[in-house]
């Protein structure tokens, strides 16, 4: 539309710029040709446009949509042409919601979605869904998966880590219905899970008890770890004594106190009076000074 108002107004100033001209009115001649210049310039740059970064743009001219998108940066297109941008970037939805368990219990649930435009498909969602594709068909699919995954699980699997398995199947039975729309989905995080009360306490005990439990084994575990330890702590000392014990004799022990009381009569700082000999032969040493 600014175009063709563009080319209206350099029209329209070239031939009043004729008409000035032949009147002599040279001054709003002037003025004229300025209008040609500003209408011009108008019209060469409605056959430029930008595609910011993130985004893609679909052109649409008279109902006539490419297939091919525009990326992002400066594109030349035909300045009649409508061009819609679409974001691709990650971007999340986020929903409230009471979902059904498999008892029928009614679980109050927040979840999000992240999800993308693939790029390829900017062009065919534009043209079969238009620029609200989140709401038209994104919302309700989205919607419809998360119930009926929850329907197939108890409720305390959303407290327990089967809450990780269950948001990957929502993803993946969603990227099942609108992935062939060219609707990227990355990931199905829950965000805040919220029981009814009594079933939250249950539920909570359970897990205390488990908890609990699991302690126990661990002490028990570890003390029977550290009676096997002084057991076999023990069996090594009995048989280091055993071998010491087979490996004295009464000779042995009588060269020994041969050899200390000679360290003894040697030693500088020692003065030993030795008289007469002891029960098994070896000297008596009566004193030092």
């Amino acid at each position: 539309m600014l175009f063709i108002i563009a080319l209206v107004i350099v029209a329209a100033s070239i031939a009043l710029h004729r008409n000035f001209k032949k009147m002599g009115r040279y001054q709003e001649a002037r003025l004229m040709f300025v209008g040609v210049a500003v209408g011009a310039l108008v019209a060469v740059l409605q056959m430029f446009t930008v595609v910011p970064a993130g985004t893609v743009g679909v052109v649409d001219f008279l109902g006539n949509v490419s297939d091919n998108t525009l990326k992002a940066g400066v594109n030349i297109v035909n300045p009649m042409a409508n061009v819609i941008k679409f974001s691709i970037k990650t971007q999340e939805l986020k929903e409230a919601m009471n979902v059904p368990s498999k008892e029928g219990l009614g679980v109050q649930l927040e979840i999000s979605l992240l999800y993308s435009l693939d790029p390829e498909n900017a062009s065919k969602i534009y043209k079969t869904v238009g620029e609200n594709y989140a709401d038209i068909i994104l919302i309700p699919q989205f919607r419809s998966v998360v119930r009926g995954v929850t329907s197939k699980y108890d409720a305390k699997a959303l407290y327990t880590a089967s809450r990780e398995v269950l948001a990957a199947e929502m993803k993946d039975e969603l990227e099942k219905l609108v992935g062939p729309r060219g609707i990227t989905i990355e990931a199905a995080p829950m965000r805040q899970i919220v029981l009814p009360a009594g079933l939250t306490v249950s539920i909570e005990e359970k897990l205390k008890s488990e908890q609990e439990s699991q302690r126990m084994e661990f002490i028990l575990k570890r003390e029977e770890q550290e009676a096997e330890r002084k057991r076999i702590e023990a069996k090594g000392i009995a048989d280091f004594q055993d071998i010491v014990a087979r490996g004295i004799s009464a000779n042995l022990l009588q060269w020994k106190g041969i050899e200390a009381t000679e360290k003894l009569a040697n030693s500088p700082n020692s003065k030993v009076v030795i008289i007469g000999s002891g029960k098994n032969g070896l000297p008596i040493i009566l004193g030092n000074q």
